[in-house]
């Protein structure tokens, strides 16, 4: 069994349908889900963080969250933004 997990739950990602754990029967499918992944959350998120996916074992897939350089506010114009209230 491989396991794809979120290494920190930010306010974006309690908001969203995603799972903070998944576990896969093949390392390939626990590999490309957190690639994709780390890449949806990139996109759909607000800017604030970004996202990777790294191995962080024999069995586990990590998506790791770092502040994000380039990110303004939330870099997503929302209101909700400025105020914090996106759970940045």
């Amino acid at each position: 069994m491989y396991t794809v997990k979120v290494a920190h739950e930010c306010g974006c990602f309690k908001k969203s349908e995603y799972e903070s754990e998944k576990s896969f029967e093949t390392q390939r499918d626990a590999y490309n889900y957190s690639n994709i992944l780390a890449e949806l959350m990139n996109e759909d998120f607000c800017t604030k963080h970004a996202f990777s996916s790294n191995i962080a074992g024999e069995n586990t897939f990590v998506i790791s969250v770092s502040e994000n350089p380039n990110a303004g506010s939330c870099g997503t114009g929302d209101s909700s933004c400025s105020t914090g209230s996106c759970g940045c």
